[in-house]
């Protein structure tokens, strides 16, 4: 799998800074399959978004989706695939155990954006939150070695948390894509009603205040599930804790840096620069360290979740 991960890695290199940054600090072997999980997000990402599997003839959202999903099929009957980046997933998700649901769950959550899906209370958009990010990290416990189901629940939160936090980012590139993740529910508590998502329309000045307020509000419940994140480190080896709360912490850090700018939809791209993130890395290794040394539960790693996580009430309750 060495050529396919030298290409998964140049994936989350080239797309995601801090990601890249984070899975660093994990083993080798780990930080691989870490990145082939990345990067087959990343190509139904882009497949879905930007017809990317072949530039020449752009998919339509539609028949992109349809064609993840039965090379989803397909690996997971263990068919021999072309493709460097599914053959190496195939590789991942036999050799860890990965679940058909998660995968399967993410092209589901990526289904709601090809159609349009308007998000008129927040389950629904924390369905959706739980869809496209909750289950890449519980694809992630399997590769990191979690043995204990009270941890997945921990580690769907953080992933519920990064996808809000990206949300609050994104409201005007989402906007110009057609999309709206603030949810119709949020939006009215702040004044903002009939609000709706088109393409090439300029966003109403009318909705920007009260966009503030419902952005606020989404950043406080980030901020509960990236806590409730914190709970889960002890289920994990310590280069395997501190490499997630590293990532945890520069994503927590866009949402410090969306609120010092007043929640602003209209302010530039909240970004982290890299002195920030490594200065992030090291706090996440003094407080993994701490949390660890005071936990008893520290050495409960070395297996695989036996049960699958699925959406529900009592998961994004925090």
């Amino acid at each position: 799998m060495s050529e396919a991960s030298a290409e998964c890695r140049s994936a989350i290199d080239k797309h995601s800074k801090s990601f890249s940054l984070a899975s660093r600090l994990l083993p080798r072997r780990t930080a691989d399959s870490v990145a082939v999980i990345y990067a087959w997000c990343r190509r139904a990402d882009d497949a879905i978004d930007v017809g990317a599997a072949d530039p020449k003839e752009p998919e339509a959202p539609h028949a992109a989706l349809s064609r993840l999903r039965r090379e989803l099929t397909s690996v997971y009957a263990g068919e021999e695939q072309q493709d460097p980046v599914l053959a190496a997933f195939g590789e991942v998700l036999r050799a860890h155990h990965i679940p058909l649901h998660y995968p399967a769950e993410l092209l589901a959550g990526m289904d709601m954006d090809v159609n349009g899906h308007e998000y008129a209370t927040l389950d629904e958009l924390l369905v959706y939150g739980y869809r496209v990010a909750s289950t890449v990290g519980l694809m992630l416990c399997h590769v990191l070695g979690v043995s204990q189901v009270s941890a997945l629940r921990h580690a769907a939160h953080l992933g519920l948390a990064m996808q809000l936090t990206n949300i609050c980012r994104d409201v005007m590139e989402d906007w110009q894509r057609g999309r709206l993740y603030l949810p119709a529910q949020v939006l009215a508590r702040h004044g903002v009603t009939q609000l709706r998502a088109g393409h090439a329309r300029a966003f109403p000045d009318s909705a920007v205040q009260g966009c503030r307020g419902a952005i606020e509000e989404l950043l406080a419940l980030a901020g509960r599930y990236y806590e409730s994140s914190d709970a889960g480190l002890e289920y994990l080896s310590l280069r395997s804790a501190v490499a997630v709360n590293s990532a945890r912490r520069i994503y927590s850090a866009i949402g410090s840096k969306i609120a010092g700018q007043g929640h602003d939809l209209r302010a530039p791209r909240a970004v982290v620069p890299n002195y920030e993130k490594l200065l992030a890395c090291a706090a996440a290794f003094a407080f993994t360290l701490a949390r660890q040394v005071s936990s008893l539960r520290s050495s409960r790693f070395a297996a695989v979740p036996l049960d699958t996580l699925t959406y529900g009430p009592e998961l994004v309750a925090v």
